[in-house]
C-alpha cells in the first residue's frame, strides 16, 4: 500500500480527528475487525469495539467510524477519526486510492480458466514489470481491498480474478479495481444456488461490461455459446474476440497436442505466429489466446509473449500428468469441477489416451443449489457424448451423472460409490500400464483429493 497520513485520510473522508496524531502513516486497510493484522491499519466500521486490549499489539490503529464513543471508552493508543457515514468514508478511501494509479489493470471472470489465464498474463508481464495479482484462485469479495492495496508506486500492471458467487460480485470488484481490460473466459453453469437461473448467472458475468473503463478493452471467447447471449451494444470500449473462427481478432488454427502441451498457429492481423503453451487441451489454447490478447493490448509484442509463454509453469491439480499405479498415466484435475471443465478434461483424456484404456473418476459438482440434479444430468450427457472405457463416480450426487449417462445409452462399465474407500481396490484390479486415469473433482472434496494422492507415483517429466 502507498502510505497515507491520517491528516490526508481525514481530508479524503471529510472526517474529524478526535484523538491521535495526524502525521501517523497508514499502511493497511480493513473493514472488518478480523482483517486487522498489523499496526498502522485504518479500520472502517460502524460496529462497536469492546475488547480494546486485544488491539494493543496492533497500535497504532486508526479507527474510522460514525459511532459515538465516550472519552473514557477510547484507549489512548487508538487514533479516532469521526465521520458522518463509515461506509461512505470507506468507499471514498477506496476510490481515492485506486485513482492514484494510472496503470493497466486486467480483471478476469468466467466459469473455467480464470486462474490459468490470470497466471499466464502474470507470467508474461513479470519478466520486465512489477505486477500485482490475485494469489492463485483466492478471489473472494473480501479479498478485493487487500489486492487493491497491494498496488503501490512500483506497480506497473495488475491482474485480478473477479469471481461470481452471486449477482453483484463483479460490479463490487469493479468498484475496487476499475479495470482497463476485462476478460470473460467462458460461461458454463455454476453458482446457481445464488444466481437462481442460468440467465441470472450469465447476467452476473456480463457485469464485466459495466466495470471496464470507457476507453478500455473487453476480451471474449467468440465461440462460447453463453457468452454470445450477452448484449454488447451498450459497451463503450473495444471488443477483442478470441477463438478459431476467421472473424476472431486472435485466431488459433492447426491446433495439436505435443508432449507437455499444445501447439497452434496464432493469426493476428495479417501475420501468423507459432505458439506453444504448456498444459493439455483445446481449452488451454483459449486461455493462451485471451492472455496474449491482454498483454498485447498492454504493449507486449506477440513474439515476446509467445516466447515467455513457453516457460509457463503448469498449475497444480489442473490436468497435471503423473505416473500412476501399475505404471499407468494419471491426470490429476482435482482443483475444481464444473460441466465446462469436465467436458474439457474428458476431451484431454481421450486425446492422450488414444489406444489406451480410459478410466474417468468423477466427483460431485458443488454450488448448484436446486439445480444440482439438472446439472449432474447434463454432466451425464457430456460423459455419454464424449465417452470413456470405464466410469467411476464418487458421491451421491455424482451418481446422477452415471445413471443419466446409462439411460442415454452409455454402455461401458460403470461403478458408483458413496465414498472413495472401495475405489482404490477396484483400480488395483483393472489398471495396467496401458491405462490412463482421469480423476476429476474439486479442492473441497477430501475423498477425491485423498484418492488422487494415493494414485500418484511420480510426475511425468517434460520431454527433452
Amino acid at each position: 500500500m502507498k502510505p497515507l497520513s491520517v491528516k490526508n485520510l481525514a481530508k479524503i473522508t471529510a472526517g474529524n480527528l478526535v484523538q491521535g496524531a495526524e502525521e501517523v502513516l497508514i499502511q493497511h486497510g480493513a473493514y472488518r475487525l478480523k482483517q486487522v493484522k498489523k499496526p498502522n491499519t485504518a479500520l472502517f466500521t460502524s460496529k462497536r469495539i469492546v475488547n480494546w486490549k486485544s488491539l494493543e499489539p496492533l497500535s497504532p490503529l486508526v479507527l474510522v467510524t460514525d459511532r459515538a464513543y465516550r472519552p473514557h471508552e477510547m484507549p489512548k493508543h487508538v487514533i479516532l477519526l469521526q465521520v458522518a457515514n463509515a461506509e461512505e468514508a470507506y468507499w471514498k478511501f477506496v476510490h481515492f486510492y485506486r485513482n492514484q494509479f494510472h496503470i493497466p489493470i486486467v480483471a478476469i471472470t468466467g466459469t473455467s480458466g480464470k486462474t490459468t489465464t490470470k497466471e499466464m498474463i502474470k507470467h508474461i508481464l513479470t519478466a520486465d514489470r512489477q505486477v500485482a495479482a490475485t494469489t492463485l484462485s483466492s478471489n473472494s469479495r473480501t479479498a478485493s481491498l487487500q489486492y487493491l492495496l497491494d498496488i503501490d508506486d512500483d506497480t506497473e500492471a495488475a491482474v485480478f480474478e473477479t469471481a461470481v458467487g452471486s449477482p453483484g460480485d463483479v460490479t463490487n470488484a469493479g468498484k475496487y479495481f476499475k479495470p482497463t481490460i476485462g476478460i470473460i473466459t467462458n460461461i458454463g453453469a455454476h453458482h446457481l444456488n445464488y444466481c437462481k437461473t442460468l440467465e441470472g448467472y450469465i447476467q452476473a458475468k456480463a457485469e464485466m461490461l459495466n466495470i471496464i473503463h470507457p476507453t478500455g478493452t473487453l476480451i471474449i471467447n467468440a465461440e462460447d455459446l453463453n457468452t454470445k447471449k450477452i448484449d454488447l451494444a451498450t459497451f463503450r470500449g473495444r471488443v477483442l474476440k478470441v477463438g478459431k473462427h476467421e472473424s476472431c481478432d486472435f485466431r488459433a488454427s492447426h491446433i495439436h497436442y505435443e508432449q507437455k502441451g499444445m501447439k497452434f498457429i496464432l493469426q493476428h492481423g495479417r501475420k501468423s505466429y507459432d505458439i506453444f503453451v504448456p498444459g493439455f487441451g483445446e481449452h488451454q489454447v483459449y486461455n493462451a489466446l485471451a492472455a496474449i490478447a491482454a498483454v498485447y493490448d498492454i504493449g507486449v509484442s506477440i513474439p515476446v509473449a509467445a516466447k515467455r509463454l513457453q516457460t509457463f509453469p503448469q498449475l497444480k491439480k489442473q490436468l497435471q500428468l503423473f505416473e500412476g499405479i501399475h505404471h499407468s498415466m494419471l491426470l490429476d484435475d482435482t482443483w475444481s469441477i464444473t460441466t465446462t471443465s469436465l467436458e474439457a478434461a474428458l476431451h484431454v483424456l481421450n486425446a492422450l489416451g488414444d489406444g489406451k484404456k480410459k478410466i474417468a473418476i468423477i466427483g460431485t459438482i458443488t454450488d448448484l443449489g436446486s439445480w444440482g440434479y439438472i446439472i449432474h444430468e447434463q454432466a451425464g450427457e457430456c460423459i455419454q457424448r464424449i465417452g470413456v472405457d470405464v466410469l467411476i463416480t464418487i458421491g451421491e450426487h455424482a451418481r446422477i451423472m452415471a445413471d443419466h449417462a446409462v439411460k442415454l445409452g452409455f454402455s461401458a462399465p460403470v461403478y458408483t460409490f458413496k465414498n472413495s474407500t472401495l475405489v482404490y481396490p477396484l483400480l488395483q484390479k483393472i489398471v495396467d500400464a496401458n491405462t490412463i486415469i482421469l480423476i476429476k473433482g474439486d479442492m473441497y472434496s477430501k475423498q477425491v483429493s485423498k484418492l488422487a494422492t494415493e494414485l500418484k507415483l511420480k510426475p511425468i517429466p517434460p520431454a527433452e
